[in-house]
């Protein structure tokens, strides 16, 4: 065993909470790593933490969030990184891998709205301003409220938070998942069920990477990964993957486990909101990554060729 962990993350206050879950779920398998300075969190700020305005989709896409912290898994300054695996793009860099995944959160949306008597999407009113910088959150939105006007909102959950009861923007959407770990609830407006806006590939889900050459390391986070929960990650990263998913494309998708089968749901979406298709598969757990990849073809095959395409 190391005699001490660098848990790398970023560090906005949700990335932070969430590595101490990680330090928590350690401890519990090996109580020694309580003594003293044994766990040591490092928080660092991204590329995509640095830069406040714009669309993630203009950005560079999901790997602004990680790019240094996997600088510092690669350099031997971190042992661990930690991770929201809706963040972490398909392809790991060379000599890295997500060793464990953490019990999966709620996994739903939350609206957020300023008048706090809303119930619904359907009850904002009409043109109203809703701010988020998440391509399928805007496109979902726009597919059932046409009328609403999309604003790019970024920064920490408390920021946007903020905005929202400023009157900045007429409602937000925030996982619930960060605002439960964040002790946030009670601000959600109303929580959306996946029917009515299917979840981000892997929302709610905390994965733990190193290095694959670091054995000991491997073999700690290997008794904290939650199997159910590597289940579901596989099929939605590998239909992630079949339809090469970043930031740039509004993409949904949600695996549910019950038993021994598990039942995968995708979406693809226009960022204007009026194109939209959705398909589920349901298939052996064991079957995971089958289930996820062909649901993604599917869903190629009925959008057509070129639903992707930037200048469509």
């Amino acid at each position: 065993m190391t005699d001490k962990i660098r848990i790398a993350t970023r560090a906005s206050p949700l990335a932070i909470e969430q590595a101490r879950i990680v330090r928590d779920c350690l401890v519990s398998t090996d109580p020694h790593l309580a003594a003293g300075d044994r766990i040591e969190i490092l928080p660092m700020r991204t590329t995509g933490d640095k830069i406040q305005s714009g669309s993630l989709s203009l950005l560079g896409g999901k790997g602004q969030f990680t790019k240094e912290i996997e600088e510092a898994l690669l350099e031997g300054r971190a042992d661990i990184a930690v991770h929201s695996m809706k963040d972490v793009p398909t392809t790991l860099p060379k000599g890295l891998e997500i060793r464990a995944f953490l019990t999966r959160e709620d996994p739903r949306d939350a609206l957020i709205a300023h008048d706090t008597s809303i119930q619904s999407l359907a009850e904002l009113p009409f043109g109203a301003k809703v701010g988020t910088a998440s391509l399928r959150r805007g496109a979902m939105a726009l597919n059932l409220r046409p009328d609403i006007q999309i604003e790019v909102l970024r920064g920490s959950v408390e920021t946007r938070l903020g905005k929202v009861k400023a009157g900045e923007v007429d409602a937000t959407f925030l996982a619930v998942a960060g605002l439960k770990r964040l002790g946030l609830l009670d601000r959600a407006t109303v929580i959306l069920q996946p029917e009515e806006m299917l979840p981000a590939v892997c929302q709610g889900t905390i994965g733990v990477e190193c290095r694959k050459d670091n054995n000991a390391i491997c073999d700690l986070l290997s008794q904290i990964n939650h199997a159910e929960t590597n289940s579901q990650t596989l099929a939605e990263r590998a239909f992630l993957t079949a339809l090469d998913g970043s930031c740039r494309t509004p993409i949904g998708g949600l695996a549910e486990i019950n038993g021994p089968t598990l039942s995968f749901r995708g979406l693809i979406v226009r960022p204007d909101g009026r194109e939209i298709y959705a398909k589920q598969y349901d298939g052996n757990i064991e079957n995971a990554v089958d289930i996820g990849t062909s649901v993604a073809e599917a869903l190629k095959v009925r959008a057509g060729i070129g639903f992707f395409d930037d200048d469509r």
